[in-house]
């Protein structure tokens, strides 16, 4: 039963601090987001809410299988990544819609890929699924780090 316990908060982490960040993004999405010159890859609005339950999700169980792995000697640098990673997810939205700094929001999403990139090889040798669960999460935010660099060359 503590396992069950230890999976729903790990997953729940994520998923708050995303729920958190989206109350500054929402209302800068209807008021300024809206006009801003956007690249034509630009994914419609939509599409962001589910991708990134999906990608909190995965973040939270990569954290459940590294923290109930047996003892490795790079767990507590695993451990390091994978909260300083959420930290800069979530700073980002402050940066990018609340604050609207784009060049700072672009710093710490390039923050981010190292930190998700280093979780990632951290996560690999305690336990390969964990690991290979943050992919997609490293895919997206490449993305939309080229996203964020669209947009303040179209918003200078």
């Amino acid at each position: 039963m503590k396992k069950v316990h230890t999976l729903i908060i790990c997953i729940a982490i994520p998923l708050i601090l995303g729920a958190f960040a989206s109350l500054v993004t929402i209302p800068n999405i209807k008021t300024w987001y809206i006009k801003l010159n956007k690249p034509f890859f630009s994914p419609p609005n939509w599409v962001f809410a589910p991708v990134w339950t999906i990608l909190y999700i995965f973040i939270g169980v990569s954290f459940f299988l590294v923290i109930f792995s047996p003892k490795a000697i790079n767990k507590n640098t695993a451990i390091v990544f994978a909260v300083v990673q959420m930290l800069l997810n979530t700073l980002w939205s402050f940066l990018f819609f609340q604050y609207h700094l784009l060049s700072i929001a672009l710093v710490d999403i390039l923050l981010l890929w190292i930190f998700i990139l280093g979780m990632i090889r951290a996560y690999y040798p305690i336990n390969k699924t964990a690991s290979l669960l943050q992919i997609p999460y490293l895919i997206w935010v490449s993305f939309a780090t080229i996203l964020n660099a669209a947009y303040l060359y179209l918003n200078p």
